[in-house]
C-alpha cells in the first residue's frame, strides 16, 4: 500500500522517513519529493508498505501526528496521472 504523507520537515531525510513509519510495518520504499533545481525537499513524501494492514496502520497513526512542530498529513496515495495528462 502506498501512502501519501505531506506537511513533512523540510529538513526531513528519505531514511528518517523511512524510520517514521516503520514503527507501523514494514516498508518496502521511502521517497521525498524535491524541487529539481534547488534539490530541497518539498514537504512531502511516498510510502509504500508491504501491506495493506500495515499501511492502514501507518495512516491511522501518523495522519494529524505531530512531528517536528508540524501536523503531519497520512493517507493513502491517489494513481500517478500519466505524463501530458493532469488530474481533475
Amino acid at each position: 500500500m502506498k501512502l501519501f504523507i505531506g506537511s513533512l520537515p523540510y529538513n526531513i531525510t528519505e531514511p528518517e522517513l523511512t524510520e517514521l513509519c516503520s514503527e507501523y510495518g514494514s516498508v518496502v520504499s521511502a521517497k521525498l519529493i524535491v524541487d529539481q533545481f534547488s534539490g530541497q525537499s518539498k514537504g512531502f513524501g511516498f510510502v509504500e508498505m508491504s501491506n495493506r494492514s500495515e499501511g492502514h496502520k501507518a495512516m491511522d497513526a501518523l495522519n494529524g501526528r505531530e512531528y517536528n512542530h508540524r501536523k503531519l498529513v497520512c493517507n493513502e496515495a491517489k494513481p500517478q496521472a500519466k505524463k501530458g495528462q493532469r488530474r481533475r
